[in-house]
């Protein structure tokens, strides 16, 4: 019994965490559609826990398995990764063709001059599904080490080149070019 209720609340509470996070990022009906499930476990975890109020353990399980359910829910969404990221990026030299390298690996950057405390700086906006988030760093790293990053996830986004079919091919594709050219 203490085993069910456990696992029946990480399963409930990851799901729960899901659905969570795909309201936010606006997938209406696909969260409608877990919710389904997610509550029918709540219902028999909570009822079994409380058929056996008296047993202590059974109380343990079930908050351990909430608590338990919290990480996988969020390393679940980790994997996932729905949704974008927008990265701003900052070099201390404007002279680095940072945005042409960017670009060539299929990022989509608008970039402007601007000027820091200690001068001249190239400053960028990158936006990359949340999938490619770490190559995204990997690439900015191994063109400017010293670059100054930070990432925001944007909650909508209207306009600009960058069609939403087109968006995960171009940077598909240019791995795919960047992987060809490693194997020779």
């Amino acid at each position: 019994m203490v085993l069910i209720i456990f696992v029946v609340n990480i399963v409930y509470v990851s799901l729960n965490t899901l659905r969570v996070i795909l309201t936010l990022k606006g997938r209406r009906y696909i969260a409608a559609f877990v919710s389904v499930f997610e509550i029918t476990i709540y219902t028999i975890g909570l009822g079994l826990v409380l058929d056996n109020l008296d047993q202590i353990q059974n109380l343990i399980a079930y908050a351990l398995g909430f608590g338990i359910g919290v990480v996988l829910g969020s390393k679940i969404e980790e994997k996932l990764a729905l949704g974008y990221i927008t990265v701003n990026v900052i070099s201390s030299d404007p002279s680095i063709d940072f945005t042409r390298k960017l670009r060539e690996k299929g990022y989509g950057v608008t970039s402007w001059f601007a000027y820091g405390m200690d001068g001249d700086r190239l400053a960028m906006q990158i936006l990359t599904p949340r999938k490619f988030e770490l190559k995204l760093y990997e690439d900015i790293k191994g063109i400017d080490p010293k670059a100054f990053i930070i990432a925001y996830e944007p909650r909508q986004i209207f306009g600009g080149f960058w069609v939403k079919s087109v968006k995960r091919e171009r940077i598909r594709n240019a791995k795919r070019k960047e992987a060809g050219k490693e194997t020779f």
